[in-house]
């Protein structure tokens, strides 16, 4: 699977982290940025990760600034994207099984490296199960 990853200043530090969560389960990861802990614009980011996904179908992504409320706000502005905010390993099956999460969005001021690690492992090793929530997902893209 091919990841595309994005932060802001805020999650600058823990990009890394999440990067070799995913290369140690041998997936692509390609890294938009942000490359230093210099302040950065969080919706700059969340576009640059939105539009590769668009662009690559089949491939997802994680964004991540201080709380993860920036980016999923910001991503979930582009038509096709489905940006789950996540604090639990919980949610994050359920984005991904009930409605299609294609891109993950965590916050580095709100969740730690263990919890990053339980959340990256849920959301990435489960799928869609379709059925009664195809048309759902059908009508959150038409919005």
């Amino acid at each position: 699977m091919r990841y595309y990853i994005g932060a802001d200043h805020a999650g600058y530090e823990i990009k890394d982290f999440v990067k070799n969560i995913f290369l140690s389960y041998g997936d692509e990861v390609i890294d938009v940025g942000t490359f230093d802990d210099k302040r950065v614009d969080y919706p700059d980011f969340a576009k640059i990760v939105s539009k590769k996904i668009l662009d690559d179908i089949g491939s997802q992504g994680v964004l991540i600034c201080g709380t993860g409320i920036g980016m999923s706000i910001s991503a979930n502005r582009f038509q096709g994207i489905r940006a789950a905010l996540c604090h639990d390993s919980l949610s994050a099956i359920l984005s991904k099984q009930h409605n299609d999460a294609n891109i993950l969005c965590l916050g580095s001021r709100v969740s730690g490296k263990a919890m990053i690690e339980q959340i990256i492992k849920s959301w990435r090793d489960c799928s869609f199960e379709q059925g009664r929530h195809t048309n759902r997902v059908k009508k959150i893209d038409k919005l």
